[in-house]
Formats: structure tokens, sequence, C-alpha cells
């Protein structure tokens, strides 16, 4: 990745948390990231549904449990993991996945791009 911007540091999420970033300057669509451990999954804040931004309140983007992460709007339910949505309006569509990578000390780096 090397057109890349920093998004947070990793501790900067806490563990089995979501948090919500937003985009490159000038977008009006943001990220999302959940960790999991050492892992950290980003997508693109955007229901395939209709759109919209999955939160209504921030970093508000789990279940109860936090095992799915949940479109506020629709209800609909997308796997952490890969963004697949197992239920719902957008049944079998995903949420647009962002390569995100964290380095030796801990930053999370993803595409300049990514939420444009």
């Amino acid at each position: 990745m090397s057109d890349a911007r920093a998004l947070c540091r990793l501790d900067d999420i806490p563990d089995g948390k979501a948090r919500g970033f937003p985009g490159p300057e000038g977008s009006f669509i943001g990220l999302l990231a959940v960790r999991r451990g050492a892992r950290v999954f980003v997508y693109v804040n955007s229901c395939p549904h209709v759109g919209v931004a999955l939160e209504m309140m921030p970093d508000r983007f789990l279940d109860g449990p936090g095992r799915m992460i949940v479109c506020a709007v629709h209800g609909a339910r997308f796997r952490i993991e890969d963004g697949f949505c197992v239920s719902g309006p957008c049944a079998g569509d995903s949420l647009e996945a962002v390569e995100a990578r964290i380095d030796a000390d801990g930053t999370v780096w993803v595409p300049a791009d990514a939420g444009a």
C-alpha cells in the first residue's frame, strides 16, 4: 500500500468493538473498523441496500453480543470477517471491504482513497 493513510492506532479500537472514521477529504462516505484481537476488519460505511451509513449513533455498528455488523436503518446483518450479509433486505450482498494493514508500531493503514 504505497499510497496509504493512517486510520488510527489499533489500541484506539477496543478489542471486540467497532469505530467509525471519516473518508478522505471531500468524501461523504466514511469507514468502519472492527477489532478482533490483533486483527482489524475495515469496510466502507455504506449499506449495500440503499447506500446509507450503517450507524445512527457514533460507533454503534455491532449487535448486542458484538458478533455481527448491523445496519441501524434496515436491520441487515453482516459477518465481521468478510462483510457478507446473512439477513435483511440485502441478503447475499456484501459490504465493500477495505484493505488494511497494521505496522510494527500498531498503526492501522488503509488506501488513501478508501471511502471516496
